[in-house]
């Protein structure tokens, strides 16, 4: 907490970093960041679609109207052709609390409806790709903006269900959390439980 407290991003220790060189090896990766601001949130993310979209994978990213608007900017920045891979299908930006409507019970995650959402959410993306190494990339902050609103439970089943979506899919998940809240005892406590919902 404290690196990011200094505005330093930071990965837990016990995540596995993915790297995208290619390898024979079918690799699955389920990663929590956590970022110290929005411009954290927004370059870490930002790296992470333009890795993917370099090697060839389809993107599913669901974040808020505004970092979905920086993120837009920031790709451009830094010269992805963003608009191509938007018209081939490629890059699929969602609204999260429309994305979060389509699972949520009374307050947790319902996992019928949210297999079934990100199911053909991932078959479309799947469409949308060619190669035998192709695959899916999928970047949220569903869960830390359950989180947010106070529903740490749901943020935390949220996050087991992205582990059961890597065993079922050769794709790869990054969920980005605001480290702004994590400040008292029961936020580490969140902290702790989401580092080990992994």
């Amino acid at each position: 907490m404290e690196a990011v407290r200094q505005g330093r991003q930071f990965i837990s220790s016990g995540l596995s970093v993915h790297d995208f060189t290619p390898t024979n090896e079918i690799s699955r990766a389920h990663e929590v960041e956590f970022y110290s601001d929005d411009e954290a949130f927004v370059v870490g993310f930002a790296d992470r679609i333009e890795a993917a979209l370099v090697a060839g994978n389809a993107l599913i990213v669901v974040a808020t109207e505004s970092h979905r608007k920086s993120l837009l900017a920031k790709l451009q920045e830094q010269g992805v052709n963003i608009n191509a891979a938007i018209e081939q299908g490629r890059y699929l930006a969602l609204d999260v609390d429309d994305t979060l409507s389509t699972f949520m019970g009374d307050e947790l995650p319902d996992p019928v409806r949210f297999f079934r959402v990100v199911d053909d959410l991932i078959a479309a993306a799947a469409r949308s790709t060619s190669g035998e190494k192709s695959r899916i990339t999928i970047c949220g902050e569903c869960a830390s903006i359950l989180w947010a609103q106070g529903n740490a439970d749901a943020a935390i089943q949220l996050e087991q269900f992205c582990n059961q979506l890597t065993k079922r899919y050769e794709i790869d998940i990054l969920c980005g959390f605001s480290m702004s809240s994590f400040y008292c005892d029961e936020d580490k406590q969140v902290f702790q439980k989401i580092c080990s919902a992994r």
